[in-house]
């Protein structure tokens, strides 16, 4: 049975989570392959919203199975306070969830560190959320990280005392002040621990290689999004993992030939959290509507998210990346009131026209070119069905559709998982 994957297009909060959810009743399995917990997948219903950090977003099905691959970072202390957030729930977390024994722990040390690389830095920070996500992928990557499987070996406190060790000295190297309370820190996580130790700890990859055999519909999810991706995203300003199809490979054990669909998620405009080159953000009136009718603040950090037009150059980039075969469009509703909506399609960089992603994206250089749109009044919020979509919004599909080579499956109009419209 082929393993379906679903992830972001632009530089994440496009809107996974409440797409994960949407989906999760044609699948038996949704599993998570990366990221840590800086990623905030937000789902409503039922006039309640749930923000989800670690655990898979298919949580709230009776019939799903969610699992925390290997490709993620687990903070214990976020991570069940995130569990116990859910408690009113009622959700057997023993039957629903499991977590990769070769998943890695984010230790108290881990966001200390991570506070004081990026204070450093000065104004070439990069915006990093300071939950110690990034050293921790150092510490997998550099062969001395903690795996949740290491917490079932009695003497495991040594290594863990060992990490620590290495994180203090690295720490005062930086020779910035911080302030910060180790044995508190320290107490938490501990508890937590013991909390992790009982749940559901397997073999991850046994665990998918048998589903498929049995034939069981598997559906990866991902985390923040491509332009985010360690390797083809705009770095340095990205996140520490593989955010792209293949990291659904490496993050969960999933042989490249078992992947069938890959759906790729967009804004019907663009947005950015942090700091990084963006090509069409707006600083005007238009780029601060954006914000507020889309809410754009962080479901983790609360940061307010940059907006700007939607971006065709990048886009083509990550469904290529990708092998996207179906796309999804969130908020197309944000759109509505707008007398002009634009499109990038290409960048003049040097008095040229480019119409691939560069090598280096530096928005100073880069001058967006535009085609443009008649908005649409129409309040899409209340529509249930695609044919009762205003004309020049299905005008503005059908452009993408034919530039993308690429069919928009599901398009948003609004937060709640009712708000989502198959076409």
């Amino acid at each position: 049975m082929a393993v379906d994957l679903l992830l972001g297009l632009q530089w994440g909060d496009e809107g996974k989570g409440k797409i994960v959810d949407v989906l999760t009743h044609t699948y038996d399995i949704i599993a998570r392959f990366q990221g840590g917990p800086n990623a905030g997948h937000t789902l409503e219903f039922d006039k309640n919203k749930h923000v989800l950090h670690t655990i898979p977003s298919g949580i709230f099905h009776p019939k799903s199975v969610n699992l925390i691959g290997n490709g993620v970072v687990i903070d214990p202390i976020i991570f069940i306070k995130e569990i116990e957030n859910l408690r009113p729930y009622n959700i057997d977390f023993n039957e629903k969830l499991m977590i990769s024994k070769k998943a890695h722990l984010i230790i108290p040390t881990h966001r200390i560190l991570d506070a004081a690389s990026e204070a450093s830095k000065g104004m070439a920070k990069i915006g990093s959320t300071l939950k110690g996500i990034g050293p921790a992928y150092m510490d997998k990557t550099g062969r001395n990280g903690i795996r949740v499987g290491d917490i079932l070996d009695p003497s495991w406190k040594e290594k863990y005392k060992r990490l620590k060790k290495k994180h203090l000295d690295l720490i005062k190297s930086y020779k910035v002040s911080l302030e910060f309370n180790l044995e508190e820190l320290e107490n938490n996580f501990f508890r937590c621990i013991e909390i992790l130790r009982n749940l559901n700890l397997i073999n991850s990859e046994k665990y998918l290689f048998e589903a498929q055999k049995s034939g069981l519909k598997i559906l990866a999810e991902g985390a923040q999004g491509s332009l985010l991706d360690i390797d083809f995203g705009t770095y340095p300003f990205v996140t520490s993992s593989t955010t792209t199809a293949a990291g659904a490979c490496t993050g969960l054990g999933i042989a490249p030939n078992k992947i069938k669909d890959v759906f790729g998620i967009f804004k019907a405009y663009t947005t950015r959290v942090g700091g990084g080159p963006f090509p069409t953000e707006l600083f005007d009136k238009i780029g601060s509507t954006m914000a507020n009718i889309g809410n754009e603040y962080g479901s983790t950090t609360g940061r307010t998210r940059r907006c700007g037009w939607l971006d065709l150059v990048a886009l083509k980039y990550c469904i290529n990346l990708n092998g996207v075969t179906q796309l999804m469009m969130m908020k197309s509703d944000v759109l509505s009131g707008f007398d002009k909506v634009k499109i990038c399609t290409a960048y003049q960089i040097d008095n040229r026209k480019v119409n691939y992603f560069p090598y280096n994206i530096d928005s100073n250089k880069i001058k967006a070119i535009y085609k443009e749109f008649p908005g649409w009044e129409e309040d899409l919020s209340s529509m249930t069905n695609a044919k009762e979509f205003p004309e020049n919004l299905n005008n503005y599909i059908n452009y993408l559709e034919k530039e993308l080579e690429t069919p928009i499956k599901i398009v948003s109009v609004g937060p709640d998982r009712k708000q989502t419209i198959f076409r």
